[in-house]
């Protein structure tokens, strides 16, 4: 869950992108699932032959350098560049793969309570990225220069 001044903020709140974010760069987004310790060695192995029109689908509707990670206790935490994650997702839930996807998924994950497991996200707030900090440095020493 995105929080801003300690309270909880949906992404729908940004208009698709999160604060702060340079009008060029594609916003970042890492979220948090929750699989089922009994299903986590077969959702491994679901995703490493992920269906075709799945994989196009998501390059398609905008999901770029999208990970997932998955902790031993379950803890599955993604990381997506989108222009717009809540158009990337609109987009992805118009289409039949998607939806044959997400109902043969949804019964990996707890706590989603009926819903597709792409619309049960918890967003997290970003709050370091290198090279932000890194371009905001040399910009500054830049100017330091300069004067």
């Amino acid at each position: 869950e995105l929080f801003l001044l300690g309270r909880p903020v949906h992404a729908s709140r940004w208009a698709g992108r999160p604060p702060n974010l340079t009008e060029d760069a594609m916003a970042r987004y890492c979220f948090c699932l929750q699989v089922r310790p009994d299903r986590m060695t077969e959702y491994v192995q679901r995703h490493q032959s992920v269906w075709p029109d799945m994989l196009r689908a998501l390059e398609d509707s905008g999901w770029h350098n999208y990970s997932l990670f998955l902790r031993d206790d379950g803890l599955l935490v993604g990381y997506v560049e989108a222009d717009d994650l809540d158009a990337a997702q609109g987009a992805m839930s118009a289409l039949e793969v998607n939806t044959a996807w997400q109902a043969e998924m949804a019964g990996f994950f707890t706590g989603i309570n009926g819903r597709p497991p792409d619309e049960s996200f918890l967003l997290l707030h970003e709050v370091f990225h290198l090279e932000d900090q890194l371009l905001r440095n040399r910009a500054a020493t830049v100017l330091k220069r300069e004067k």
